[in-house]
């Protein structure tokens, strides 16, 4: 049986929309952002041909995220130049490339000075985060620093979410890793989800601290170890 379609007609004063709609999911996947099929099966949710049970069954997955956004990369690039900048990206990558692979991440994308990394785990996430940020620590401290140290700012998410997108995982709790990693977290900070802080507050080899920001409409913990 047919499902409802996601899309209706408002009314029947509704104008037309006078120009054209890029809908063709072989076009559109050019785009780079979803596949050729993941377009086809929302073309399909939109028509009711395909249930949102269906669309979740086929791509729903629970994961943990990991969005990393590196510190003062914009005024390094302003005040030292584009290639500065682009060198203070590759040190992040060479320091937390390795940590990803220790810890298990079944995905890693690196975007500009932004990683993201999935694992099956909250736990795999946590102990990435907590490492990464004690690397970075120790390179800074080190004869190959760079002389404009950089810091990783840190967002933890978990949950259901959609395996689709060059990060394979798109919905709420990647909304909320991305702004409390890209956005909120200082350098050197581990900011968490409630989702996830409900699957690690047990862990005794941390403490939670509750937060909230007028800017964000949830909200979050930051996450230390303990000492």
């Amino acid at each position: 049986m047919a499902s409802v379609p996601l899309r209706t007609v408002k009314n029947s004063m509704s104008m037309a929309f006078p120009y054209e709609l890029l809908e063709d999911p072989e076009r559109r996947a050019r785009y780079g952002e979803w596949s050729e099929e993941v377009y086809r099966d929302f073309l399909a949710c939109e028509r009711g041909e395909l249930s949102e049970a269906a669309f979740r069954a086929k791509y729903a997955v629970e994961v943990a995220i990991l969005q990393l956004d590196m510190t003062g990369m914009t005024q390094a690039a302003i005040g030292r130049g584009s290639l500065f900048s682009l060198l203070r990206i590759f040190d992040v990558q060479k320091i937390c490339g390795p940590v990803f692979e220790r810890f298990g991440a079944t995905h890693i994308r690196a975007f500009a000075d932004d990683f993201t990394a999935i694992f099956d785990t909250p736990d795999q996430a946590l102990d990435t985060a907590f490492e990464i940020h004690r690397r970075m620590t120790a390179f800074n401290r080190s004869e190959i620093a760079n002389p404009q140290p950089v810091e990783c700012s840190i967002g933890l998410g978990y949950g259901e979410v959609f395996r689709i997108g060059p990060d394979l995982a798109m919905g709420d709790e990647m909304n909320q890793a991305s702004k409390l990693g890209e956005d909120t977290a200082e350098g050197g900070e581990t900011l968490i989800t409630v989702q996830f802080h409900k699957r690690v507050q047990d862990r005794a080899d941390c403490r939670f601290e509750p937060r909230n920001s007028a800017d964000l409409p949830f909200p979050f913990f930051c996450v230390t170890p303990a000492e």
